[in-house]
């Protein structure tokens, strides 16, 4: 198929957006824009609803039920991190569906930008995981929630096992602040994961993530850090590719890197930190003036499904939070994947994020954009 005939397929749902983009880069043609622009601009499918979402989940994968009912696919636009899409809605910028974190919930509430979602307008929702509902800040009165929790997971590293020597040590973040390695470690670069992994890393706990004294001590690791790292990306296939040709040995990543790389036989482990891993849920937020309502809730009803849940938990190693999808996997598949039936189990093992306040959100982005950029 030439580029064209690829890009067909991927609208039709037919060819996965990281196949695509891998078949890209093997010819030698570089991405400069989302995947989801092209298709807008192809398509212009006007009628369908729009999700603002996190890079790798603007796929085909997540909304066979909403392609099957529609006969297409929704419009996708993309984020780098909670905070970038929060300002962008809070200029204006519309959209139907969004897909904030726990730690973001009560600061995304209290702008006014969101609507409550209905549980009974989703047919999924009998089988979402109760727990992962009872978030500090959800309940929205009259049965309603705020947010419908989505994916679940960690936050750690990714490594090349024959390239990064542990020397005898049990894996660690000490992994990503090695100055062995310098020029040879990866980032996230939002600071929704990388400032919280620096509090693991320096020592602080997260109820006290707000002190003065705590933003010092993240600051100065951070800084140390500073010069060890090649890149500082939100782009997973950035970040794979950097591993899986040997320009990096080590990154901070989500699951989804360590899974598709294994997938391809690159020789990568998903470090569990003896310290323990950053944990956090995700889920889906309604604006107050979503254009398309209804195609709003068969968005989130397609993401909450059981045929995404499998894909998420086969494809990209994160969890789900349809119980049903749990079904297709046997007890030491989810544990090699570091997942379980009952979330508390793994999100209370690693650190679990805490939600802050808009000043605290401000000050802390501003500080480590200054950090990235050398100061």
């Amino acid at each position: 198929m030439d580029v064209v005939d690829q890009i067909a397929a991927v609208n039709e749902g037919k060819l996965s957006r990281r196949a695509f983009t891998r078949s890209l880069l093997a010819a030698g043609v570089a991405l400069g824009a989302p995947l989801g622009g092209a298709r807008r601009a192809m398509a212009a499918p006007e009628d369908q609803g729009t999700y603002f979402t996190w890079g790798g989940y603007d796929i085909p994968d997540l909304f066979q039920p909403y392609l099957e009912k529609h006969g297409e696919l929704p419009n996708f636009a993309v984020f780098g991190g909670s905070e970038e899409a929060l300002t962008k809605m809070r200029g204006g910028f519309v959209v139907d569906v969004s897909h904030p974190c726990n730690q973001a919930l009560p600061r995304w509430i209290k702008t006014g930008l969101f609507q409550p979602i209905d549980p009974s307008r989703l047919s999924n929702w009998p089988d979402v995981i109760p727990e992962l509902v009872d978030l500090e800040g959800n309940d929205a009165e009259d049965g309603k929630v705020w947010l419908a929790p989505f994916d679940w997971g960690q936050t750690s590293i990714t490594y090349r096992t024959d390239l990064y020597d542990l020397e005898g040590e049990e894996e660690s973040w000490d992994m990503l602040w090695n100055p062995k390695y310098k020029g040879k470690l990866g980032s996230l670069a939002s600071g929704g994961d990388a400032w919280w992994v620096g509090a693991i890393k320096a020592g602080v706990d997260f109820k006290d993530i707000d002190s003065p004294e705590a933003f010092d001590k993240i600051a100065a690791v951070m800084r140390e850090q500073r010069p060890l790292i090649r890149t500082y990306t939100d782009d997973n296939t950035t970040l794979e590719q950097a591993l899986s040709s040997g320009e990096m040995v080590a990154s901070m990543t989500w699951a989804s890197s360590a899974v598709q790389l294994q997938a391809e036989d690159v020789p990568v482990r998903f470090a569990k930190p003896k310290e323990g891993a950053l944990t956090w849920v995700c889920g889906l937020m309604i604006h107050k003036d979503a254009p398309k309502l209804d195609k709003a809730y068969d968005i989130i009803d397609s993401l909450l499904s059981v045929e995404t849940g499998h894909f998420m938990i086969n494809d990209y190693g994160y969890g789900h939070s349809n119980i049903k999808a749990f079904d297709a996997f046997d007890q030491e598949t989810l544990d090699g994947l570091g997942l379980s039936r009952q979330p508390s189990e793994i999100l209370s093992a690693g650190h679990f994020q805490v939600p802050q306040t808009q000043e605290w959100e401000t000050r802390m982005n501003e500080l480590f954009e200054q950090i990235k950029a050398g100061f």
